[in-house]
């Protein structure tokens, strides 16, 4: 996306929605929130990650990490990396089972775009693929993006070992 747009969608009437910043987010959260946004989608690679290689990706200078809470329970999030001064990625955007079919995905990606806008980039980039929701690719393209290129990837997906030890791993002892 190479254009701010000129407006954004409005959240859908009659819900109890909100849409926090984070500050400091706990890792195990982060974690919480990829296995449960995107185990279906296999949102693996970040679930591999050590707590120091994920704590420097999700503490990085401009990084912007958002929750929605749909009646006060998690509901989806995204995550905004600022990777460079011409451009910043939507690196996570998804929302919970729980969330979706309710009208909330063009004001949530919205918002997204929104906050990725607010780094001052020159334009903002978003991947998808093949294993993400049918409905992923039409609503970025809805909202002004273009497909730019394609790539084969192999997805390794994670044993139910492998998952339980990444998302129920210890907290880190406090500093």
């Amino acid at each position: 996306m190479q254009q701010k747009p000129t407006r954004y969608a409005h959240p859908p009437a009659n819900l109890n929605v909100a849409l926090m910043k984070t500050r400091d987010m706990p890792l195990h959260y982060y974690r919480y929130l990829i296995d449960r946004v995107g185990r279906k989608w296999h949102w693996v690679n970040v679930l591999r990650l050590s707590d120091e290689e994920l704590a420097a990706k999700i503490a990085a200078p401009g990084r912007d990490i958002r929750v929605l809470y749909l009646d006060g329970a998690p509901a989806g999030f995204f995550d905004i990396n600022p990777f460079s001064p011409d451009e910043t990625e939507i690196a996570y955007f998804g929302m919970m089972e729980h969330a979706t079919g309710l009208g909330l995905g063009r004001w949530f990606l919205g918002a997204a775009i929104e906050a990725a806008w607010a780094t001052g980039p020159r334009q903002i980039v978003v991947q998808t693929c093949t294993l993400d929701h049918p409905a992923a690719l039409p609503l970025y393209q809805k909202l002004g993006f273009s497909p730019v290129g394609q790539k084969r990837e192999d997805v390794h997906p994670l044993t139910f070992a492998e998952r339980s030890a990444s998302v129920m791993r210890p907290a880190p002892p406090a500093q």
